[in-house]
C-alpha cells in the first residue's frame, strides 16, 4: 500500500458546465436515513461529467442495487460551490453515509467538516486525506505509478535512442500533476520532454494543443496524454500533420482498448471506473458495519499494449 502524504485529486476532471443541483434518489423507499428495516441510505456526490464520472456512477448505482442500499445521487458539475450544496442537501437528507468524487482539493476540505459536524462519515473515491481518521475510508488510484507505467513503456520502446517527448496534461492543479510528474520524472535520460501544455480533458482542446506541439516540434516521437478522450484528439492532430507520433495515456475505456488494438494509441493505463464504484459501495458498507475490510482501498492498475489487450479491467458497466 502506498503512502499518501498529500491529497490524491481526482483521477479526470471536465470543463465547467451546467452549475444547477441534480439530486436523484435511486432506488426504492422513502424519506432519508435508515428505515426502520435496517436498509442502508448512502448519498453519492459526484464530481463531473466525464466518462469517468459517468461510469463511476454507473457502477455506484448498479452497486447500490445490488446491496439494496437507498441511494441517492448528485453531480457538482466540475463546481465547489456546487458541491458544498450538494454535501449539504445529502446531509439534511440524513443519509448514512456519503461517497465523494470531489472536484479538487479546496472544495474537499469544506465537504469533510461540513460531514463531521453532522456525523456523516465520508468515503472518498480518487483521493485520501492526510489524517484517515477524519473519513470512513477511501478507494484511490495510485496515479503516479500510472504515469511511471507509460514512462516505462516509451523507456522499452526507444531502446536507449534520443527522443522528444510531448505532454498533453489535464487541467492544472487537479489528478493531471499527479499523472505528468509520475510519468516525467520515470522518463530515462535519453529522452526529453519539450513540450507540456494542458488540454484540460477535453478533446477539441488537446487537438489544438497537439496541432500547435507538432508544429513547434516536428520531431515529436511520443506523446503522453492524460486521458483517453484527450488522447483521440491528439490523435486527429498528429495524423492531420502526417506524424505518426506515439501516443501512450490513461484510463482503459472500450474505444481505449479498441485504439490499442489498431495502433492509434501504443499503451493506456487501466483503471476501471467500474471497480472503484463497486468498491466505494461495498467497502463503505463494510466499514459502517466494522467489518474487515482496509480502509484505504487501491484500485488495481495495468499497463495495457496490443500484447496482452485480453488482461484488460472492464471499465464501465
Amino acid at each position: 500500500m502506498p503512502q499518501f502524504p498529500h491529497l490524491r485529486r481526482v483521477a479526470a476532471a471536465a470543463s465547467i458546465t451546467g452549475l444547477a443541483l441534480s439530486l436523484t434518489a435511486c432506488t426504492s423507499g422513502s424519506g432519508g436515513g435508515s428505515s426502520a428495516e435496517g436498509t442502508v441510505t448512502i448519498g453519492f456526490v459526484n464530481g463531473g461529467d466525464t466518462e469517468f464520472h459517468t461510469c463511476l456512477q454507473k457502477s455506484v448505482e448498479a452497486t447500490a442495487n445490488g446491496s439494496k442500499v437507498k441511494l441517492y445521487t448528485a453531480n457538482s458539475h466540475q463546481n465547489p460551490g456546487t458541491e458544498l450544496s450538494n454535501i449539504e442537501d445529502m446531509i439534511s437528507r440524513n443519509v448514512d453515509a456519503l461517497i465523494v468524487q470531489t472536484v479538487n482539493v479546496d472544495a474537499l476540505k469544506g465537504d469533510i467538516a461540513k460531514a463531521r459536524s453532522a456525523k456523516i462519515p465520508i468515503f472518498l473515491t480518487s483521493v485520501v486525506t492526510d489524517d484517515p481518521t477524519e473519513i470512513l475510508g477511501a478507494v484511490v488510484v495510485d496515479l503516479t505509478k500510472v504515469g511511471q507505467l507509460d514512462a516505462d513503456w516509451v523507456a522499452e520502446d526507444a531502446a536507449g535512442k534520443a527522443a522528444e517527448v510531448g505532454i498533453i496534461a489535464g487541467a492544472p492543479g487537479a489528478a493531471s500533476d499527479l499523472l505528468t510528474s509520475g510519468f516525467s520524472k520515470q522518463l530515462p535520460s535519453n529522452t526529453k520532454v519539450v513540450a507540456s501544455q494542458p488540454g484540460m480533458f477535453n478533446a477539441a482542446k488537446a487537438q489544438d494543443v497537439a496541432e500547435n506541439m507538432i508544429q513547434a516540434h516536428p520531431n515529436l516521437a511520443y506523446a503522453f496524454v492524460a486521458n483517453e478522450e484527450m488522447a483521440f484528439g491528439a490523435r486527429k492532430a498528429f495524423a492531420a500533420a502526417g506524424k505518426n507520433v506515439k501516443i501512450v495515456t490513461v484510463n482503459g475505456t472500450e474505444q481505449g482498448l479498441a485504439a490499442v488494438k489498431d495502433g492509434r494509441f501504443s499503451a493506456t493505463v487501466a483503471n476501471s471506473a467500474m471497480t472503484t464504484g463497486q468498491l466505494a459501495v461495498d467497502n463503505s458498507l463494510s466499514l459502517l458495519r466494522k467489518g474487515g475490510t482496509e480502509k484505504i482501498a487501491k484500485t488495481p492498475i495495468a499497463l495495457i499494449t496490443k500484447e496482452n489487450l485480453a488482461e484488460a479491467p472492464r471499465y464501465c458497466p
